[in-house]
């Protein structure tokens, strides 16, 4: 009976592990999370906009999911959200001093969202694509942020 009971141990215990394994492997890896993160927020340009952004939040999770919050100086909150598993390309508009680094989806899969606008048009709506305003940004980083937000997007579909 005492082997049995070892036997029963191991075999849960083995299953448990398999179980938690297989779901970490299909999202991104913690690093490449950091990785992009750090980089957008080392070259996030604050005077976009007409300098009127009072902060925002920019998060890339390892569960797949990239989210941008921007609180303006009248209040006014615009949300940004989405999926990696609906990720298709990145582009960039503008010189290595100033631009935008946009994050193309498949379909209309970006949340978007505004709150406290001072017009009253606070929004709920779908989008294509997510801009994210950078400055002083080469060449050899975009690739390297590239690469990376494919990377994530195949582990996530994995």
């Amino acid at each position: 009976m005492k082997k049995f009971t070892i036997f029963l141990k191991i075999s849960a215990y083995t299953l448990l592990c398999t179980v938690f394994l297989s779901f970490s492997s299909y999202s991104p890896t913690e690093e490449e999370a950091i990785y992009v993160q750090q980089k957008l927020e080392d070259h996030y340009n604050k005077e976009a906009k007409g300098g009127s952004i009072k902060k925002y939040e920019l998060r890339i999770t390892n569960s797949g999911f990239c989210r941008y919050k921007c609180f303006f100086n009248n209040g006014k909150i615009e949300y940004f959200s989405f999926n990696f598993l609906k990720y298709k390309d990145l582009d960039y508009a503008g010189t290595a001093q100033s631009g935008s680094l946009i994050l193309r989806t498949k379909g209309d899969d970006v949340i978007v969202q505004t709150y406290n606008d001072t017009k009253g048009n606070d929004i709920d709506s779908m989008a294509t694509f997510m801009a994210i305003p950078l400055k002083n940004i080469e060449p050899e980083e975009l690739n390297q942020l590239m690469e990376k937000f494919q990377q994530m997007s195949r582990k996530v579909r994995q």
